[in-house]
């Protein structure tokens, strides 16, 4: 979801929680002593707190990684293979996958290390620790004179921090992260390991099955993975990619449990979750439905456009599956959001804390004199800021959203000054937007963006105030008549970005003359306009809300001292959390109750040969008729799908490692519910559920549908 936009040192701010209800929490490991393991315990977890984090030996957090810088993966064996959700690796998959060999569509298994396939630009990162240095940088800025000289003095000091943890260490990072509203700070520490190759995924019929349909929803049966294996040198130290490198050696991998899972179990999920605004106030959530209703109406014409071309031609197809995907996605999480906000009554309750926050001010003249006003000043900046949001919202769904720009922007900023170096960086610089172009244009069509541009200049103009409608507007009523289709095909017929063999002959003439210059070339005009006009929104848009963050602050301060001595979290900022609870069914509405697992029979009963997101594999149908399932079974039979916990996870997650008490794997995590669809902004017990698929029909797949079996022995599986 769109979030406000905060200054914070490396990361963004991450606001306090409410206290928190059971099973809700994005709770910090190296807190889990002091706040949760008790409760954990008393729920059935068998762990202590340093089997879960620990920095002198392995512990489970050793095995859980940032797959991708957007998602989470874990290690399952002492080769370095890992797990993570198919949709996380999709978009390497369809890097990797031609017309002739479309793993995505058919599925790919690597029979040994020699088959398993690079994926460049792919990391995995292992966190190596997380310390709390809020003493050292109140320290540092002791003797600050205002804010803005305290800013600079803890920023330093942060700095001298990751300088230090990272040593120049190229496969290290760090960063200091602000958390419950700027109170404390933690330095982080990670380890990136930047060999990672493909080793297998199910065909997009098993690990796509319901694609858009059952997106969000519950019941689900979707075998949600895929698997990657982890590259070091030969002293398991991170490395480039090279043919020389072996299998990652990790300090300790999961163990998987085939005993399954049954309701009311303790279940506990570990994973990197992106973002959530879950203290929001009333007219805060009120501005985020608007942009939303604006980012829903952008993606949801220009996803049309792009599933058109997608289902005429399997070429454009794989081109365009991954940017789809991603599109569609959080196209249908804003749906929800605005839906579920409506039904559960999510802005009147914040309004009704809003209320209860500014009594609690009045009860006492001290309190009164540190933060009379701030709800006020929030709700003021709050009502400029809206329709900022609004527009910035239409700017970049629409016009943000050609390609045919984006490629013209990112090259000429790359060659922006390419004439005043010598030789030899020139020669590098041009290298360097070579490869860029080509992986851009392998994954280009241009006849499907013609189509989008015109229909996401058509979107702007529909809903964008006249005063913010870039220049190209006049020209295509002075010289096209206000023809938007003649003006675009022109652009394309004219502009050296419309393909790659006209970028490389401009380019090439251009650096032959002695000066690269794009200003007159059409789809740079066409960006530079676009941009103009999203930069000063974007100007406003900020000088308002670098007033509501420092607003933001004094609130949040009152919030814990209203909240004092309660168990808090904060907000989820792309920093590994834990979050725990039990598998659990649920109720979604009257007369309706949720079981807690699906089977393969929903599978077959959902089968659709006429839908491409509802076919069924013909091996899988005669592992089915046959009822060919292995040691992966249930006690009755059956072959397990998926399962839902109570868990409070979010975007990040995905491919988030689930166990049960004992610390054992039992699923992996890869979407939310309908139902609780606001619960990035607000957490609900009694429908929120995290959706996980079985690790045993995981294991079926590799083994009897895939024919993979041999990846099992390098498994630990109890």
């Amino acid at each position: 979801m769109k979030t406000l936009k905060r200054s914070v040192i490396a990361l963004a701010v991450a606001l306090l929680c409410l206290p928190a209800a059971a099973d809700e929490g994005m709770w910090l490991l190296p807190l889990l002593e002091k706040m949760n393991i008790k409760t954990m315990q008393q729920m059935g977890c068998e762990l202590s707190a340093s089997d879960i984090y620990n920095i002198n030996h392995s512990s489970l957090k050793d095995a859980v990684v940032h797959f991708g810088g957007g998602c989470t993966g874990e290690v399952v064996s002492s080769r370095g293979l890992l797990l993570t959700n198919h949709h996380c690796g999709y978009s390497s998959i369809q890097r990797l996958s031609t017309v002739e060999h479309d793993y995505l569509t058919d599925g790919y298994w690597a029979m040994d290390f020699s088959q398993e396939l690079p994926v460049p630009g792919l990391t995995v990162t292992f966190m190596e620790s997380m310390t709390d240095v809020t003493k050292q940088l109140e320290k540092a800025a002791r003797k600050a004179k205002d804010d803005n000289q305290r800013d600079s003095l803890m920023n330093a000091a942060a700095q001298k921090m990751i300088d230090e943890a990272v040593g120049g260490n190229k496969f290290l990072s760090a960063t200091v992260s602000a958390l419950y509203g700027g109170n404390y700070f933690y330095l982080i520490v990670y380890k990136i390991y930047r060999d990672v190759r493909f080793v297998g995924a199910p065909p997009s019929s098993i690990g796509k099955f319901g694609a858009d349909t059952d997106n969000w929803m519950w019941p689900r049966h979707t075998c949600d993975f895929s698997m990657f294996r982890i590259y070091s040198d030969a002293n398991g130290n991170p490395a480039e990619y090279s043919p020389d490198n072996v299998p990652y050696n990790p300090a300790t991998h999961l163990a998987i449990s085939l005993k399954g899972i049954n309701e009311g179990d303790f279940s506990m999920i570990i994973g990197y979750p992106g973002s959530t605004n879950r203290y929001l106030t009333g007219p805060e959530i009120s501005m985020v439905r608007a942009g939303n209703e604006a980012g829903i109406y952008c993606r949801g014409h220009r996803q049309e456009v792009l599933m058109a071309d997608m289902l005429a031609d399997p070429a454009v197809r794989l081109k365009y599956a991954s940017k789809y995907s991603s599109s569609s996605n959080y196209w249908k999480n804003w749906i929800g959001m605005n839906e579920q906000i409506a039904n559960l009554k999510v802005e009147e309750r914040r309004y009704e804390n809003d209320n209860a926050f500014r009594n609690w001010i009045a009860a006492k003249p001290g309190r009164n004199k540190k933060y009379a006003g701030v709800l006020d000043e929030i709700y003021s900046l709050v009502d400029k800021m809206t329709q900022y949001d609004v527009n910035l919202t239409y700017l970049t769904e629409s016009l943000g959203r050609v390609e045919i720009g984006s490629v013209a922007n990112n090259v000429s900023t790359r060659l922006r000054n390419y004439d005043s170096f010598n030789e030899a960086t020139r020669a590098d610089l041009m290298d360097a937007v070579l490869t860029y172009m080509e992986g851009f244009y392998k994954d280009y069509n241009m006849p499907t963006d013609v189509k989008v541009t015109k229909e996401m200049i058509r979107v702007a103009k529909d809903k964008l105030p006249a005063d913010l409608l870039p220049e190209f507007f006049e020209v295509i009523d002075s010289e096209f008549a206000g023809d938007i289709d003649a003006y675009v095909d022109d652009l394309f017929a004219t502009s050296a970005f419309s393909s790659l063999e006209k970028a490389k002959t401009d380019i090439a003439a251009k650096a032959a003359n002695g000066r690269i210059s794009f200003v007159d070339d059409p789809a740079y005009m066409f960006v530079q306009d676009y941009r103009t006009v999203g930069i000063a929104v974007s100007l406003a848009y900020n000088e308002l809300a670098e007033k509501l963050e420092a607003a933001h602050k004094k609130y949040i301060a009152g919030q814990l001292e209203m909240n004092a001595g309660k168990a808090v979290y904060p907000d989820a900022n792309s920093t590994m959390r834990l979050t725990y609870g039990t598998v659990k069914a649920y109720e979604p509405k009257d007369g309706v109750i949720y079981k807690y697992y699906t089977t393969l029979k929903g599978v077959m009963e959902k089968e659709d040969p006429d839908n491409w997101e509802f076919v069924v594999p013909a091996k899988l149908k005669e592992l089915y008729a046959a009822k060919d399932f292995g040691r992966y079974a249930n006690p009755d039979g059956s072959m397990p799908n998926c399962f839902i916990m109570t868990g409070d996870i979010t975007g990040g997650n995905s491919g988030s490692p689930v166990f049960n008490g004992r610390g054992e794997l039992t699923g992996l995590a890869f979407d939310g519910n309908w139902e609780a669809m606001s619960g990035d902004i607000i957490f609900e017990p009694d429908l929120q559920r995290c959706i996980c698929v079985d690790i045993r029909y995981v294991l079926f797949i590799i083994d009897k549908f895939g024919g993979a079996g041999y990846l099992l022995n390098e498994m630990t599986l109890n």
